[in-house]
């Protein structure tokens, strides 16, 4: 995996820069870090992850139930979906 990392204000070692990439892994478990700044600040460092964007998928309340696609309904569902009124924007 392939990753910016940017160490401003001294210098580490690339055993604790990946260690700071481990944490933020621990951390973010169900995210995907694609860049991170490192401030070292005396004894003390300032960590600021980026990740990578996440999927939107649209959900919308039909017929009473909330729904990403019509792909799961029957066909009742989906005639009655057909002849709702739609309301514009």
């Amino acid at each position: 995996m392939s990753m910016n990392v940017n160490v401003t204000g001294g210098t580490l070692p690339e055993e604790e820069i990946n260690a700071y990439i481990k944490h933020g892994e621990d951390k973010y478990p169900n995210r995907r870090i694609v860049g991170m700044d490192i401030n070292v600040d005396g004894e003390y460092v300032d960590l600021k992850y980026y990740f990578d964007s996440v999927p939107f998928d649209r959900i919308r309340r039909i017929t009473g139930y909330l729904v990403g696609t019509l792909d799961r309904f029957n066909d009742a569902k989906r005639c009655e979906e057909h002849d709702r009124v739609k309301h514009g924007v």
